[in-house]
C-alpha cells in the first residue's frame, strides 16, 4: 500500500477501471449487454505498464447478488498494482470496507449502501479517513428532478426518487472529498461523458469529481476536464485498445492540461 500518490489536486489523473463479475473483467452498454475483458491481474499490470495514475476495480453484481466484495481478487490485484487502487461492489458497511483496505486496497467506494444508510459515509470516513472513501452516484436524466438527474442504486437497476446533485451535496457534507458520478444514459456509449451531470456536481460541491461513463475518443476526456473533472475513468476504450494511457496523456498536456 505504499503506492506514490502525490499528484496535486489540480493534476489531472487517468483512471482505467476493471468491471468485475465472476472473476473476469468486463464491459457493458447503459449498465447491461456484458462482454468479457479480461484477466483482472494482467490488465493491471498493462495500466501500470502504461502509466494509468489511478486504477478501479467494481465488482458489478455484488450488490444485486447480495454477497461482498470478491477478496482474493482484490488481494491478487492489490498484489500487482504500483498505483492507487479503488474498489467498489457490495461494500455496505464499515466491517466490509476494511476487509477489502486491509487485502490491499488503497481506497473504498461505495454507492447503494451509502444511498440506503447515509451515516456509513460518517462512519467511514471517521474510521479510514476521507483520502479512503469515495462515493460513486449512478444517475440518469430525469427532468422532473430539480437537477433534471435521479439517483439510482442496485448497479443502475433501481430509480431511488432522489435528485443526484442534492444527494452529492449530502454526501459532501459527511466529509466525503470524492465522488464517482456515472450517467446511465452515457454510460458504455462512447458518445462523450454527462458534461452537464459533471458541472452541476461541480458547481455544488468542493470536492474531486471522477469523471465515469461515456468516453469513446480523446476529445471527451478534454471535455470532462473543462467541466471540471479531475479523475478521468474509463474502460472499454482503454481495454480494447481504442486509446492508449500514454496517447491520451500527450493529447491533454498539448492542450495545457497537467496530467
Amino acid at each position: 500500500m505504499n503506492r506514490n500518490n502525490s499528484e496535486t489536486e489540480e493534476t489531472i489523473r487517468i483512471m482505467p477501471c476493471l468491471d468485475m463479475r465472476n472473476g473476469r473483467v468486463v464491459k457493458g452498454v447503459n449498465f447491461v449487454d456484458i462482454r468479457d475483458a479480461g484477466d483482472p491481474v494482467e490488465c493491471c499490470l498493462a495500466y501500470c505498464k502504461e502509466g494509468a495514475d489511478e486504477l478501479a476495480m467494481l465488482d458489478i453484481t455484488a450488490t444485486i447478488e447480495g454477497r461482498a466484495t470478491m477478496i482474493e481478487v482484490v488481494k491478487n490485484v492489490a498484489n500487482a498494482a504500483t498505483i492507487p487502487f479503488t474498489v467498489g461492489g457490495g461494500i455496505k458497511d464499515v466491517a466490509s470496507a476494511g476487509a477489502v483496505l486491509k487485502a490491499g486496497a488503497d481506497k473504498i467506494s461505495t454507492s447503494s449502501a451509502a444511498f440506503r444508510k447515509p451515516t456509513i459515509i460518517k462512519e467511514m470516513i471517521k474510521e479510514f479517513g476521507p483520502d479512503h472513501v469515495t462515493v460513486a452516484i449512478d444517475a440518469d436524466i430525469n427532468l422532473k428532478m430539480p437537477s433534471g438527474y435521479e439517483v439510482y442504486i442496485d448497479g443502475g437497476r433501481t430509480a431511488t426518487g432522489a435528485d443526484a446533485v442534492e444527494w452529492a451535496k449530502r454526501v459532501a457534507g459527511f466529509g466525503a472529498n470524492t465522488i464517482l458520478p456515472t450517467s446511465k444514459a452515457t454510460d458504455g456509449v462512447k458518445n462523450g461523458y454527462d458534461l452537464p451531470l459533471i458541472r452541476k456536481i461541480k458547481a455544488a460541491t468542493s470536492v474531486t469529481v471522477v469523471a465515469s461513463g461515456g468516453a469513446g475518443k480523446l476529445e471527451h476526456f478534454y471535455e470532462a476536464v473543462q467541466a471540471g473533472a479531475t479523475v478521468l475513468l474509463a474502460a472499454s476504450v482503454f481495454h480494447f485498445r481504442v486509446i492508449g494511457i500514454g496517447e491520451l496523456k500527450a493529447f491533454l498536456k498539448n492542450k495545457g492540461v497537467a496530467v
